[in-house]
């Protein structure tokens, strides 16, 4: 693991570390074009089949979005390696013995692997993999099947355990593993865990998720998985954003907006806590458009980012338009300070100090609807 910044030296002369990265693909020209000339420094691209019966852990993608425009967008982009996106927390059950719908997915699937546009599947539902095991056994030994990071893969135990379960379908062991997001404030843990999965699982990739922006340990997180997976099943999908407005995270947010800080995100600038430890950083945000990913993908490709940290982290637009958090202003010792919290907030204030200290609160304004 690299050392820590002495004390005194700024980020913006310190080496940075970066990691390839694991980004959302949309099939959007400017999106595909802006890729292809970040390719150096990207990993892998992850993806929305465009499916409505089978969604992915998202909701619904607006109208417009369509599988034609994604498999010929795919062929744009040579290199990176590319994951479909099936990691819904559930389905309904009758899908698992739905042949119909089992067979236009598998049709899908074939479609993009034959064109060499698809190295593997992204699932969290264990009755789907085994599912479409059965239904498309040839397809299944033609792709991996990793586990998605809301799999919460955060000791070995848990990751051996998904494992056996992907051995004993017909689908490929996973050449990276998506581990849980609690690890990116747990240095020792992550460590510890890193060491024993090169040891069992020697060559396979290990990915930490940088920029999701939820609360610590969200204890809403299975309940909004959940009542997505839910909404996506019926004929509309419905937001979640007034529960968690009203009784969530949005709640929390609004009430202490420096609770964000210890959300287990990484900074651009903090990639190279993780060498050695960690292969790759994944980036979401795939439903807050391009514009948003080429940001996001730019600051982690160039290990820095000078404007407002909440730009970067999905699940937080809602507050970008009434706070600044200078990043570059961060001071040197964040991770240091971060990755050592106690939990203990009533008798501790860093937080509030550090947003008080790096933060301001912006003035209320309204679209410019011309510029539409």
């Amino acid at each position: 693991m690299k050392k820590l910044l002495l004390p005194g030296k700024t980020l913006a002369t310190a080496k940075t570390t970066m990691l390839p990265l694991d980004v959302p693909f949309l099939p959007d020209p400017a999106y595909v074009q802006f890729l292809n000339t970040q390719k150096a420094a990207l990993h892998s691209v992850h993806f929305s089949l465009f499916l409505p019966a089978i969604p992915d852990g998202r909701h619904r993608p607006q109208a417009g979005s369509g599988f034609a425009a994604l498999a010929a967008a795919l062929k744009k982009l040579k290199g990176p390696k590319k994951y479909a996106l099936l990691n819904s927390r559930f389905h309904h059950p009758r899908l698992y013995g739905d042949r119909t719908l089992l067979a236009e997915l598998a049709e899908r699937l074939n479609m993009l692997h034959a064109e060499g546009c698809l190295d593997g599947i992204v699932f969290v539902d264990f009755y789907l993999l085994q599912a479409l095991s059965d239904h498309a056994p040839e397809l299944a030994r033609a792709l991996e099947a990793v586990p998605g990071v809301n799999c919460m893969l955060d000791s070995l135990e848990r990751i051996s355990a998904c494992c056996e379960a992907i051995g004993r379908s017909n689908f490929r062991l996973p050449a990276k593993l998506n581990l849980d997001r609690s690890l990116n404030r747990r240095p020792e843990a992550l460590r510890n865990l890193s060491q024993e999965c090169r040891r069992h699982f020697p060559g396979v990739k290990l990915t930490l998720l940088a920029n999701e922006g939820c609360l610590a340990h969200c204890p809403f997180k299975l309940s909004h998985d959940a009542q997505i997976a839910f909404a996506n099943l019926g004929p509309a999908a419905n937001g979640t954003f007034a529960a968690n407005r009203d009784l969530g995270c949005i709640r929390v947010l609004s009430e202490n907006p420096e609770q964000f800080f210890k959300s287990p995100f990484i900074r651009p600038e903090d990639q190279g806590q993780y060498e050695g430890v960690a292969d790759a950083i994944k980036l979401c945000g795939r439903t807050l458009g391009p514009a948003f990913l080429m940001r996001a993908v730019k600051a982690y490709a160039d290990g820095r980012y000078d404007g407002n940290l909440l730009d970067l982290l999905d699940t937080l637009e809602w507050l970008v338009p009434t706070l600044y958090v200078d990043n570059a202003a961060l001071p040197d010792d964040f991770y240091r300070q971060l990755t050592k919290c106690d939990r203990q907030c009533a008798r501790c204030r860093f937080c509030k100090e550090l947003l008080a200290g790096h933060g301001r609160s912006l003035p209320l304004s309204l679209p410019d609807f011309r510029k539409k």
